[in-house]
């Protein structure tokens, strides 16, 4: 890229606004995602007989379901950056090089 358009694209406005909201997102999805692996981890770690109760009449203890939910909770949340990315994030960036250009 030629030093000036870089130059050029990193003042413009619209292009700061882009960077700060693409962070915003992805630093919270990162604190809310943490929360739930970390709140696992605790669980394991300081509640095991909580997780250890069976789920029905099986030998399935709670460990599993909540396991299972955090792992589902990661595709949905990176689900969630992903949208945020092809739409607003795609439709601001057009915006910046179009103006650039």
């Amino acid at each position: 890229m030629i030093p000036e358009k870089a130059q050029e694209i990193a003042r413009n406005p619209k292009y700061q606004n882009l960077v700060k909201k693409r962070s915003v997102l992805g630093w919270s999805l990162t604190a809310v995602m943490m929360v739930v692996y970390y709140g696992y981890i605790f669980l394991v770690a300081f509640n095991r007989e909580f997780l250890a109760r069976t789920v029905g009449e099986g030998v399935t203890t709670l460990s599993i379901p909540i396991g299972l939910g955090v792992i589902v909770f990661t595709v949905l949340i990176t689900g969630v950056y992903v949208r945020h990315a092809n739409s607003e994030f795609d439709r601001m960036n057009d915006e910046i090089v179009r103006e650039v250009k």
